[in-house]
Parts: C-alpha cells; structure tokens; sequence
C-alpha cells in the first residue's frame, strides 16, 4: 500500500502536469488586502510555470457561485483559489458571510472535480489581516498557491 504524504512546508520538486490550470476567485471588498493575497498566490503559481486567471466578484458570499459556474463552463480546471477578506463589525454580518463562504467552499468540494482552496481571511480587525499578508502571522496567499498545488498533485497521484 503507497502512501501520499507531500512536503507542505514546500512546494520544491513538485512537477505537475503540464495543462495545470488554476483560477483565483477573489473578491473587491478590502481591495488592498486582496491585491496582496491574489499578487503573492499568482507569484507562486508563475514560479512554478502554472497558468493561471483571476475572476473577480463583488464579495465573500458570491465566491462559490462564480467557482461552481466556471467550472460548468471550463470543467478542465485543475484547481480554484477562494481569496477574500472578512474583517469583523458591529453587527452579526460577519458571522453569516463566514458561514456562507465556508459552507459554499465546502460544498464545493465534495461537488465538482478540482480542488477548491479556502483563502478567505476571517479576521477582527483590518490590522490581523495585514499580519497575514506577509506579516509575522505568514502569507495566506502564497499558502493558498502551495496548497492548490499539493492538492492538485494529490489529484495526479490518485
């Protein structure tokens, strides 16, 4: 019996497919967030030469809807990158736009043939989110690229 165990500290000696093909749904809401976390997963990607696009949508909520209608439409996909950034308010919204992300992501999962990648930031406060940006708390968007890699290799060995 063989045993898939990948480095996940690293993304070094990965060779996938040649067509590997990832899309990363991002969202507008705190734009200067996820143009960190969509530039550091894209950096990622290209250092692996993974051919990527960016498809964007208005918020958190509308992620899985535009994942589950591209992959109807381009069921090739090797993998798609959720990046979004939820920061908590005064009011229970964000509990339920977390919810409904997370849900929706993992419906995903278990529904449609590519791996779908949980990088939205749920967060207090706008200083936590910059914290993982590239902060001491580490770059969520170049996790979300090695874990779709990992997973799409994952995919490849199965």
């Amino acid at each position: 019996m063989s045993t898939f165990r990948p480095n996940t500290l690293s993304t070094e000696g990965i060779h996938l497919s040649d067509d590997a093909f990832v899309v990363l749904v991002n969202t507008e809401w705190n734009a200067s967030i996820i143009e960190k976390l969509t530039a550091s997963c894209a950096e990622c990607l290209t250092s692996k030469n993974i051919r990527y696009e960016i498809l964007t949508v208005p918020g958190a909520i509308e992620i899985p809807f535009a994942i589950n209608q591209h992959y109807r439409m381009h069921p090739t996909t090797s993998a798609y990158i959720a990046l979004g950034c939820v920061i908590k308010g005064d009011t229970p919204h964000f509990d339920y736009v977390s919810a409904s992300v997370t849900q929706g992501i993992t419906t995903l999962n278990t529904s449609i043939d590519a791996p779908v990648i949980f990088g939205v930031l749920t967060v207090n406060t706008m200083e936590q989110a910059i914290e993982r940006t590239g902060g001491i708390h580490g770059d969520k968007g170049k996790e979300a690229a090695e874990t779709a890699i990992h997973m799409m290799l994952l995919k490849q060995a199965l």
